[in-house]
C-alpha cells in the first residue's frame, strides 16, 4: 500500500484529500506539527508528499528542499499561488508537478496514481529513521541533521542503526558489541567505548550534542 503525505494546513482541504486518497487504497497522513515536516516525514516514509507552498513557520519551497536532501519521493505541490514564477520554482526546488487550487479531487487522485506508478515501478524504496530531528538513511548510510549530510563509517552506521531501532529503550554493550563484531568474544570492550566516543564527536560537529546517552551499567539511548 503507497503511503501519501499531505502537508496542507487548511485542514478541511487536508482532511477532504485524505479521505479521498484513502477511499483509493492508499494511506495517507495529515502532518499536524509544521514545525517539523521532515519528522513527519521520516516517521511516515511516504512513497509521495502532497506540498502546498504557504505553510506556518517555513514555506513549502524549504520543506521541499530538505526532503529532498533525504529522498527522491515524488513531490507535488497543491496552491493557489499558481503563477508562472511559483510553479516554475517548485519545479526548481525539485516538485515532480504542481497543481492549482482550486482542484478536482479526482483529477488530483488521477496525478498521483500515474505519478506513483511511474516511481516506483522499478524503484525500492528508501528506508528512513528518524530521531530528535536526525534522520538515518539506511540505504546509504547517511546522516541528515538541521539540513547537514554526514557520512558514517561502517561501525557508526551499525551504532546508530541500533539506537535509532530501539529508540525508547537502552542496549546493553553486549547487545550492541554481538551486533558490531557479530558476537567476536575476543573484542575488547574499549573498542567499543572508543567507537561510541568516536561518533559521539562527529555528531556534536554537526550540533547533536547528548545524543547518545550512557546509562551507567545499563548500556546506551538516545537523547530525546
Amino acid at each position: 500500500m503507497h503511503r501519501i503525505l499531505i502537508v496542507e494546513d487548511d485542514r478541511i482541504i487536508a482532511q477532504a484529500i485524505c479521505r479521498h486518497i484513502s477511499a483509493w487504497g492508499c494511506e495517507a497522513r495529515c502532518v499536524e506539527n509544521f514545525e517539523n515536516v521532515l519528522g513527519d516525514f521520516a516517521d511516515f516514509d511516504p512513497h509521495l508528499v502532497l506540498l502546498d507552498i504557504s505553510l506556518p513557520f517555513f514555506n513549502g519551497y524549504h520543506w521541499c528542499g530538505e526532503i529532498r536532501r533525504l529522498s527522491k519521493a515524488p513531490i507535488i505541490f497543491i496552491s493557489s499561488a499558481s503563477d508562472n514564477l511559483n510553479i516554475v520554482m517548485a519545479m526548481n526546488m525539485g516538485g515532480d508537478d504542481f497543481i492549482a487550487k482550486p482542484f478536482d479531487l479526482a483529477v488530483l487522485t488521477a496525478k498521483v496514481q500515474a505519478l506513483l506508478r511511474r516511481a516506483y515501478d522499478f524503484v525500492i524504496p528508501v528506508k528512513l529513521l528518524e530521531s530528535s530531528g536526525a534522520v538515518l538513511n539506511v540505504a546509504d548510510a547517511s546522516l541528515t541533521f538541521d539540513g547537514q549530510k554526514t557520512e558514517l563509517t561502517k561501525n557508526e552506521f551499525k551504532i546508530l542503526q541500533l539506537l535509532f531501532e530501539n529508540k525508547g529503550r537502552i542496549v546493553s554493550r553486549g547487545e550492541m558489541m554481538t551486533h558490531l563484531w557479530e558476537g567476536d568474544s575476543f573484542v575488547d570492550e574499549n573498542t567499543l567505548s572508543v567507537n561510541v566516543n568516536r561518533l559521539r564527536r562527529k555528531l556534536e560537529d554537526t550540533g547533536l550534542r547528548d545524543f547518545i546517552l550512557t546509562k551507567k551499567g545499563l548500556g546506551y539511548t538516545l537523547g530525546d
